[in-house]
C-alpha cells in the first residue's frame, strides 16, 4: 500500500509540472522532502538484511523494480555511524545583508553545523567578517581566497569539511552531510556542480557552491598564497580556484548518486526541474545534459539563483510541510 500510495502522489505531483513554474517547485520540494527524511532516519529502512545486502552490492534500482524515485539509501554507510562536521561560508557583501544573507541566515543556514558570512565589510550586528577585499566581480577571486584563508586559520581543526557557497545559493545540509558521510576528508578531494571545461581536471561552479575536504584545505592553507600556483584576485573565481586545486594535486570529485543524477546545481531549481537549459551550459557540462527529475538527485545539496522568497518557500517545503505516509513511518517505528 505505502509502494502505490508513494507512487500515486508522485505521478500526481508530476502532473503539477504542467501547471506551471510553482507547481514544479511543490513536486521538486516533495521528493527532496523524501530524501532529506531518509537522511535524517536511515533506521526506518535500514533495519531490513536483504535491503542492506542489495544496497551493498549496488542492486537496489533493479530490485525494487526500477523505481527511480524510492526512498532508498544509496550510501553504503547509514549516516548514523559516520559523522561529519561541515563548515560553510557564505560570500555576501554589505548591499545584500538584509535581503539575500538574511535570507539564508534565517532558512538553510540554521540547519548547518556552522555557517559564517564574509563580506568586504565587518558588520558586528549581523554578523559578517570582513576581508578587506574591494567590493565588485572583479574582486570575487581575492574575496574567495581570503575566505578560504581565514577559515584554515580560524576553522581547520574543528571541522571536517569546508564548503563556499554565496547568498544565493541555496543548500540542504543535510543532504550534504550525508553525501560527505561516506566520503574520505584525508585525501585531497573537493565537490560540486561540475564543469568540464577551462581547467584540465575540470572545476566547479560557484554559483552551486563546493566543498574541500581537511586535506584539500591545508593544501590550500600552506601553499595558497603562492601566485604560481593560485591567482590572488581577477579572473573568474571558479575557474581560478579550480586551477588552484589542481596545482595542489586536489581532485574534482564526482558528485552523482547511484542513478547518476546531480546533487550540486549551478541554476535555479525551475531550470534544472523544467527546462530548458541556456547553450552555454551545453558547453560547460556536455551536450548530452538533462533536466527534469530524472536527473535530479532525490539527496540533491544545492541550487544557484535562488532569491530570498523562494529561499522561505523551500525552507517550508522542505523542514514544514508534511505528508501522511511519512508519518506513518515514523509512528510504525515507535
Amino acid at each position: 500500500m505505502h509502494f502505490f500510495a508513494r507512487n500515486y502522489l508522485q505521478i500526481l505531483l508530476f502532473g503539477f509540472i504542467l501547471m506551471g513554474t510553482f507547481y514544479g517547485w511543490r513536486n521538486l520540494g516533495y521528493s527532496l522532502l523524501q530524501g532529506m527524511f531518509y537522511a535524517r532516519s536511515p533506521s526506518a529502512i535500514i533495519d531490513n538484511d536483504k535491503l542492506m545486502k542489495w544496497q551493498l552490492e549496488g542492486k537496489v534500482h533493479r530490485e525494487l523494480g526500477g523505481d527511480r524515485h524510492d526512498n532508498t539509501i544509496v550510501s553504503r554507510k547509514p549516516k548514523d555511524q559516520v559523522k561529519v562536521k561541515v563548515l560553510v561560508w557564505v560570500m555576501t557583501s554589505p548591499m545584500n545583508l538584509q535581503t539575500k544573507a538574511k535570507a539564508v541566515k534565517e532558512t538553510w543556514g540554521k540547519h548547518c553545523d556552522k555557517v559564517i558570512f564574509f563580506s568586504s565589510e565587518t558588520d558586528q550586528n549581523f554578523p559578517t567578517i570582513g576581508l578587506n577585499v574591494s567590493e565588485g566581480r572583479n574582486h570575487l577571486t581575492a574575496k574567495t581566497m581570503q575566505g578560504f584563508r581565514y577559515v584554515y586559520d580560524h576553522f581547520f581543526n574543528d571541522f571536517d569539511w569546508f564548503m563556499k557557497a554565496d547568498d544565493d545559493t541555496y543548500v540542504i545540509p543535510e543532504n550534504l552531510r550525508y553525501f560527505l558521510s561516506d566520503q574520505n576528508t584525508s585525501k585531497p578531494i573537493f565537490f560540486g556542480h561540475y564543469f568540464k571545461n577551462i581547467v584540465k581536471q575540470g572545476y566547479f561552479s560557484g554559483g552551486g557552491g563546493y566543498v574541500l575536504s581537511k586535506e584539500a584545505l591545508r593544501r590550500f592553507g600552506e601553499r595558497g598564497k603562492d601566485p604560481k600556483l593560485c591567482r590572488q584576485d581577477g579572473g573568474s573565481e571558479d575557474v581560478e580556484i579550480g586551477i588552484c586545486m589542481q596545482n595542489f594535486g586536489v581532485k574534482a570529485g564526482n558528485s552523482t548518486d547511484a542513478l547518476g543524477r546531480t546533487r550540486f546545481h549551478c541554476l535555479t531549481p525551475e531550470v534544472h526541474l523544467l527546462g530548458p537549459y541556456p547553450k552555454w551550459y551545453f558547453e560547460y557540462v556536455g551536450k548530452h545534459a538533462k533536466w527534469g527529475t530524472e536527473s535530479i538527485s532525490d539527496y540533491a545539496i544545492s541550487f544557484h539563483y535562488v532569491d530570498p522568497k523562494k529561499m522561505y518557500m523551500l525552507e517550508f517545503y522542505l523542514y514544514h510541510l508534511r505528508f501522511s505516509e511519512q508519518q506513518k513511518l515514523i509512528e510504525n517505528k515507535r
